[in-house]
């Protein structure tokens, strides 16, 4: 989600307003979940900064934060370790999206005495993830990752939810890079432990700007019903401190502080806080950074992704997954 992302972690960047930290983390307290710890890398003082209370959608949070990239085990472990976890645990990526019943998800590893249990999510296309077949006790019987399409023995992807025993952390190296997904899970597989569970519950992996709009678009068209403190009304979100003039609106995620001039159109695109858009110009399918500047009669069209700050001079045309934006 570059630029976006150079100046915010993935994860704090709203999702109709809301920070995705805070979506990811109402789901788990919806089942009972009270602590979490979060696992971090990239930019880790915006989160410390952002809840200074140590609380996040309800749920009582630490930080973890790696001193050098471990890789999806590494970090695991490291934030296992760190925050003292000695008792059955719950690991979720903090860029996807999920209804999951994990509830339904605890119970079914218990039951089955497994040391791990994926979260699976049928899609129609697995080449992009980790495929697990499984014998139809839930027992992994492969950990497959990014198969060509025609070649995956199952449409059951990786969903990036797990429930792990203590005892897995043993099996992944201290202070080194380690990848539950090429390394901790195949081993698991080989001792029979590894387990999964498929659930066709709301999943959405935001980790491109076609993604991230379709979270919007979800969202604003009720597919997934969320609790919002300002509602959608005919089908866009706009936030009570935006100003908007007489601009034809279609899908369009509008956020706090965000000005909008007169005649202009938004389809199927979302404005962080504090964008300004000009009047006449034109955004379809696109994401325009928090403060960027959107310039009179400027078209921007088929997932262009302005970074924050950024000037779009008026009348310009851009097309095609346009990125404007650099680090600071």
């Amino acid at each position: 989600l570059r630029p976006l992302t150079y100046r915010a972690p993935k994860q704090m960047l709203p999702i109709v307003g809301v920070p995705m930290l805070e979506r990811v983390l109402a789901n788990l307290a919806k089942h009972g979940v009270t602590e979490a710890v979060l696992s971090l890398g990239y930019l880790p003082d915006r989160f410390i900064a952002a809840y200074p209370d140590h609380t996040v959608a309800g749920v009582h949070v630490t930080y973890a934060v790696e001193p050098s990239p471990l890789d999806t085990a590494g970090a695991i472990r490291f934030a296992a370790l760190d925050a003292g976890i000695n008792e059955t645990f719950i690991v979720v990526n903090g860029d996807v999206l999920t209804d999951l019943d994990v509830t339904r998800l605890v119970a079914f590893h218990r039951e089955r005495g497994a040391e791990a249990t994926i979260a699976l999510h049928p899609v129609e296309d697995p080449s992009r993830f980790g495929v697990v077949p499984t014998h139809p006790d839930g027992r992994v019987i492969a950990f497959v990752e990014k198969p060509p399409r025609d070649e995956a023995p199952t449409n059951e992807i990786n969903a990036g939810t797990y429930v792990l025993e203590p005892s897995v952390l043993e099996t992944i190296a201290p202070d080194v890079r380690v990848s539950v997904e090429r390394q901790t899970f195949p081993g698991l597989v080989e001792r029979g432990s590894l387990y999964a569970l498929s659930d066709d519950s709301y999943w959405l992996d935001t980790g491109t700007p076609q993604a991230y709009l379709e979270a919007h678009r979800d969202i604003l068209e009720s597919r997934r019903p969320v609790p919002l403190a300002t509602p959608v009304a005919n089908f866009n979100w706009v936030h009570e401190s935006a100003q908007v003039a007489n601009a034809t609106l279609s899908l369009a995620t509008i956020d706090r502080d965000c000005v909008i001039g007169s005649n202009v159109t938004i389809e199927n695109s979302v404005l962080l806080p504090g964008a300004i858009v000009h009047e006449g110009a034109t955004i379809r399918d696109s994401i325009i950074g928090p403060g960027a500047t959107i310039g009179r009669g400027a078209i921007l069209e088929a997932t262009c992704v302005i970074g924050g700050g950024v000037t779009v001079p008026g009348g310009s045309i851009l097309r095609g997954e346009v990125r404007l934006g650099g680090p600071e």
